[in-house]
């Protein structure tokens, strides 16, 4: 990762803190978020192989079920 400064209004600056507080996220991640987003908006032809790449492997039948997987990993202890 790169360290960059910007400067930014007043206004956006108290919804970026805001937006901190209330997600629980850093300032910088919200900061990152938006502009992956912004990328993703001007960049339509990335967009579509994000979508088209969701459910690449829904139909294969050579591969665990991995809900199955899952749940051998949650491990309760008894009170």
């Amino acid at each position: 990762m790169f360290r960059t400064q910007i400067y930014i209004t007043e206004n956006e600056r108290s919804q970026l803190n805001l937006l901190s507080i209330t997600t629980g996220k850093h300032k910088s991640a919200l900061i990152r978020d938006a502009i992956d987003q912004y990328i993703l908006f001007k960049n339509p032809p990335l967009k579509r192989k994000k979508h088209h790449a969701a459910g690449l492997w829904a139909k294969r039948k050579d591969l665990p079920d991995y809900s199955e997987i899952r749940n051998e990993f949650d491990c309760k202890t008894a009170d």
